[in-house]
This record gives structure tokens, sequence and C-alpha cells, in this order.
């Protein structure tokens, strides 16, 4: 991949009967609150980030990331990466973090955290964005962004969730709700919460593509590009192919190699009819009047990343060799997809339980089904039953590694970040940590501009520095 990516999860809480009600809540809360004043994982933050954030309310980890409450649920942001399978490992990390503050408080057995997003009861959504480090002089030009979201809209044919029913929220501009056909089970769990192409607010206005420009690097090198349209992938498989698909899509943008003429008319709608196509056909109109099948719009951008990417490194070549699979086994066989594409292994489960039941798909236990397919307990979560083919499970068990609880990537500058948070941790100083710089007072800080340098010297001289007795005050 060679290109610094990252992943924030939100995640959802969910309650066992006996448990009571409001202690959704409330146990976020004290997930957090054990992660850094019991386990140790990480330092809490001294200062206000914004005033939603005030102190106490998250902070960086040991691996480099950062853990903290947005809006009553747990996000988990992963350390800067650079190579895909340290992606899916330290994606991977923040489900270990969860599950394993459950079994240290003794509550595993009656709270779960749910790695998904849509809640049935409400109708609300919660996000897993991606982040993408760019070379600033990369061109956004209007055909350049239009053919950026027709990639965005059909990959989920392979990066979907999956999701039993529908929600209809309102547009930004309040239109009236149109009438819409009965919606049994869809590709993705976002699809249906995406008002508009991009736009620069996350809350009110969802878009594919968040228009913030906030590289947390250096601004005159880098732009960050901050993706809202994902769903959050059970499968490390999925995460690989969400991630690395897109990485190869940025790199052809920055080398003028990306397609003509493959620009949707309506990028928001498309994202939503793919999503609800149970058959599976995924048509989409183009902005000049044609049509063209989801299938064949991914397998154009396959052609030139084989044209222009293939033998870069071994990971991008087994990036395309799996993105080809995965293609071919869409047109031919879905079954070999199970364990590997979530949409598909979710369909699948459901059907399964569905004929053995007797159900039909407006059922009330299909949706507490679909809840339990992402619970991250593996004991409990229906995705961990699942047995895929070798291809899948090779990777989905490669990419498993419980240190990255504690221990950044080695060759970003979540490394230096990493040795900071040990650091303070260990002494009496004030500090701030941000992405890309760290402080002992408003006066005293180190600036790690580049997302490429591990700044593991520039950290050691910075913290063990002589320093007045003065600067030893709070922050």
């Amino acid at each position: 991949m060679d290109r610094i990516v990252g992943i924030e999860t939100e995640y959802g809480c969910l309650l066992s009967e006996g448990e009571p009600h409001g202690n959704s809540e409330l146990w976020p809360g004290k997930i957090k609150n054990y992660l850094f004043r019991k386990a140790d994982a990480g330092t809490i933050d001294l200062h206000y980030r914004d005033y939603e954030e005030p102190p106490g309310n998250g902070g960086f980890l040991l691996n480099g990331g950062r853990l903290y409450l947005d809006m009553g649920h747990i996000e988990y942001a992963s350390p800067e990466c650079l190579h895909l399978h340290d992606l899916v490992t330290y994606e991977l990390a923040g489900d270990d973090l969860l599950q394993s503050s459950l079994v240290a408080l003794g509550a595993d057995d009656r709270v779960s955290f749910i790695k998904n997003n849509v809640d049935h009861h409400t109708g609300a959504t919660f996000g897993c964005h991606e982040n993408y480090l760019m070379k600033r002089e990369a061109q956004f030009t209007p055909p350049i962004l239009g053919t950026l979201l027709t990639f965005l809209a059909t990959r989920q044919i392979f990066t979907g969730a999956g999701r039993v029913g529908q929600s209809n929220p309102l547009a930004f501009d309040f239109e009236p709700q149109r009438p819409e056909a009965q919606v049994n089970f869809q590709l993705s769990q976002r699809a249906d919460h995406i008002v508009n192409d991009i736009y620069q607010w996350v809350q009110f206005n969802r878009a594919i593509i968040n228009a913030r420009d906030e590289p947390l690097a250096d601004y005159r090198k880098y732009r960050r590009l901050h993706l809202l349209i994902g769903d959050s992938n059970m499968s490390p498989f999925a995460t690989a192919l969400k991630i690395g698909t897109t990485a190869c899509i940025l790199s052809l943008l920055e080398d003028g190699r990306l397609p003509r003429n493959l620009i949707l008319a309506d990028a928001v709608q498309s994202t939503r009819d793919i999503s609800r196509d149970a058959t599976h056909q995924w048509i989409v109109h183009l902005e000049d009047g044609k049509t063209i099948g989801g299938l064949e719009v991914q397998w154009e951008f396959h052609r030139l990343a084989q044209e222009y990417l293939r033998d870069r490194n071994a990971e991008t070549n087994w990036l395309l060799e799996s993105w080809g699979f995965v293609l071919e086994a869409l047109e031919q066989n879905h079954q070999s997809l199970i364990g590997g594409v979530d949409w598909i292994t979710k369909k699948w489960l459901l059907e399964t339980f569905m004929a053995a039941e007797k159900l039909s798909w407006d059922h009330p236990w299909l949706q507490s089904i679909d809840l339990e397919y992402h619970n991250i307990d593996p004991v409990r979560g229906l995705f961990f039953g699942v047995t895929p083919g070798k291809r899948i499970a090779e990777w989905n068990n490669s990419v498993r590694r419980p240190s990255a609880t504690r221990v950044a990537p080695a060759n970003t500058r979540a490394s230096g970040r990493a040795h900071a948070v040990a650091f303070f941790q260990k002494c009496d100083l004030p500090y701030v940590i941000n992405w890309d710089s760290i402080a002992c007072d408003s006066r005293d800080f180190l600036v790690m501009g580049d997302p490429f340098q591990t700044y593991n010297e520039e950290v050691e001289r910075f913290l063990t520095r002589p320093r007045p007795i003065s600067q030893s005050s709070e922050v």
C-alpha cells in the first residue's frame, strides 16, 4: 500500500436482559476509564480538545492510536499505518481492547460491544471513517471527484456489511420522504444514511466524502481524504479489500490514470440503489446517459490498477489478485466469499436460520441476529462461527496480533507518539499529545509534521532534555 492510512470505528453497546437498560450509556465510560486508569493502556487527555471533548474524555494509546467517547459511543482511531497488513491488524486492536476490558471487569456475559453502523430501534447510524494521506498537489477537479465517487458508490458490492430492512432519513433540506418499496435485506448499512456526495459537516449532512481539509500533517505537502461512506467490517479480508482497493484508486488519481467518462449521474442515489438491489445487477446511470453494472465498473478500475500498479510490491500484488478473485466470485460463486464478504456471510446465516425456523424477513428475530453478527466477542459473535475458504481464512488469521494493543507500528509517526505516551505514563509532567505534535506545556512542544517519519530520536531528545521547574505547572 505504501500510503498512510487510518480507520476510526464507533462501537454500539448491547446489554443482556438482566442488565439495566440505562447502563448502555454508562458502560462506554466505564470501559474508557478502565483502560486509562486501571489497565494503563494509554494517557488520558489533560486538556480540552474542543467543546465536546473535555479533559478525561479520552486519550492516546500505547499503540499510537486513540480511544475516546463520541456522543455516547466509544470511538477507536487506529494509529497511522503504512502497509495494508498493519492497518487491518491495528483496526482489530480496537476490538481486542474493548473485549479484554469487559473480560477484566467480569461483564462479558452481560455487556457486548457491537461493531456495526445502525441502530434498528432508533434508526440512528454511527460511523466507520477512513483516512488516506494524499499529496497536496493531487488534482481534485470535478471530473476526478466524479470518478472517485463512482468507485466509492460501487465498491459496496464487496465491502458492504449487510443489514436487515431499511432506514429513510430526511435529506438535509428536509424534502418530504418519497414512498419506497419494502427492502428485506441490503448490501450496506451506511447507504441509507448518506444524503450528499461531498460536504463538510459530518453529523447533520453525511456525505460520501467529507470535505474538511485537516491533514494532521504538513499542509504544504499533504491533504487527508476523509471518507464517511464505509461500513464497519467484521471480516478482516473485507477490511483489506475496502482499504486496499481505495488506496489503489488514489494512486491512480495521483498519477493521472483514472478512467474517463465513468461519472455517475447521481452518486448518492446510485449508492442507495446498489445497496437495495435484490437482483444483484447493480445497474447505475452515468452522467452521459448510459447505464452500466456495478461489477463492470469495478472490473474497469481493477484493469487500470493491474496495468499501472502491478509489481510495485508483494502486498499490492496480493490485493490485486484478491480483488479479481472477489469480482469473479460475485459473478459466479457467492458461496466462496462466505467469511470474506460480510453482506454475503450475513445473508447466508440469516437465510439458513429462516429456513430452519420457517420465518419470513419481517420477523424481529432477524434484527437480533443482524446485531449478533457484529458482536466482537469471539465466543458470542456470529461471524466467528463461520468457516471461510483457505484464501480468506489465511488472511483473517494472519492479521490477528494481540500485541497490537500496546505496541505501535514501527515505521510511522505512531512510533514516536507511542514513546511519548509511555513516557508520560511514568512521570508527573503536564503534557499535550496530538496526532502531529507532543508538548510538555503550552510553550514547549515538538511538531511531527511528516507521518512517514517515526520521530523516535527526536521524541527521545525532547522528552529527556532538562526543563525549568516552572514548566511542571499544569497545562
